[in-house]
């Protein structure tokens, strides 16, 4: 006699029985086999990578407020970003122009050191200790010519690239900086992709975006001192989103706009505001995150890299 089932009611032949465990048994072996071609790939990719050629990077924008001189100070708050942005698993932090000595102060001429120097050494420290990169504008000295530079540095503390600003604005200091060369714009290879940088004003010269765009950077970093009179803020913060934007669409890739908070000391500008709203925009111009308006704010932001952005990813 046949086998009953025993929720049906229904008799089947041993012979029909022993094709359907035949058939159970060969279909789970090709799941297995599928399983094992294809399961570690899905494991071991994010959704992002999955949906697209796209991946994303851990990024923590530290808007912090810079006091002229206050070279202790300063780095005391860069200190306390850094730990805000370990803490919030971040790949890299982003922090703004000159974000030691401060923009346009003459007192740089003086306390500015060279590139590597102290200050740079204590960064980069502060990116071993921490197990992450850092993006910083700091003022530099070489050869007794002032630079407004920024620095790329490893997780393991190593220099990874150094880019001098090009649009230096030099009716707002005197002596004024020494403009960086623009045939030497950095993008290197880095652990979390092709790395460019720029800084503030050099966004606004077509020519070094399409520098960067040329070299296939995968992320821009750009240090800002977005800077106005007191009353034209908050809504001076939608001119630098704009303009990060821009950015972001001639460079062909996301971009990171790290602005500060304090106030210009000297000079022409004597008293304009830095107000923060520090941007980050996806390749299209997607608003990924924007920082609070003229205070210190510390975020981080998943940002994807390569020419799409996930839904889960607008704001």
């Amino acid at each position: 006699m046949g086998k009953m089932d025993g929720r049906s009611g229904n008799r089947y032949h041993p012979a029909m029985m022993k094709h359907i465990h035949s058939t159970r048994v060969a279909s789970l072996l090709c799941l297995a086999v599928l399983l094992l071609a294809g399961g570690l790939r899905i494991h071991s990719q994010p959704q992002d990578q999955v949906d697209g050629d796209s991946h994303s990077v851990r990024v923590a924008v530290c808007q912090t407020l810079c006091i002229d001189s206050d070279r202790e100070g300063n780095l005391r708050r860069i200190t306390y970003a850094l730990e805000t942005a370990a803490a919030d698993g971040a790949q890299i932090a982003c922090f703004p122009e000159t974000a030691i000595l401060g923009w346009v102060n003459p007192e740089a001429h003086d306390l500015a050191d060279p590139i590597p120097g102290k200050t740079s050494d204590e960064l980069a420290a502060l990116a071993k200790q921490h197990g992450l990169m850092i993006c910083i504008g700091l003022c530099e000295k070489s050869d007794g010519n002032l630079y407004d530079s920024v620095i790329l540095i490893g997780s393991d503390g190593q220099i990874l690239a150094k880019h001098r600003k090009v649009n230096i604005l030099t009716e707002l200091m005197d002596p004024p900086y020494t403009p960086g060369n623009p045939y030497a714009i950095p993008v290197v290879d880095t652990p979390i992709g092709r790395v460019g940088m720029l800084i503030c004003a050099d966004t606004f010269k077509d020519e070094l975006v399409q520098t960067i765009k040329s070299k296939s950077a995968d992320l821009l970093l750009v240090p800002y001192g977005w800077a106005a009179m007191r009353e034209q803020w908050p809504e001076h913060g939608k001119n630098l989103e704009a303009w990060v934007i821009s950015t972001a669409k001639r460079a062909g890739c996301p971009v990171v706009g790290t602005d500060v908070v304090g106030a210009i000391s000297s000079g022409p500008w004597q008293g304009m505001t830095y107000g923060g709203q520090s941007v980050v925009v996806a390749t299209d111009g997607t608003v990924i995150g924007t920082l609070r308006d003229r205070d210190v704010d510390v975020q981080t932001f998943d940002v994807p890299l390569g020419s799409a952005i996930s839904q889960d990813d607008r704001p």
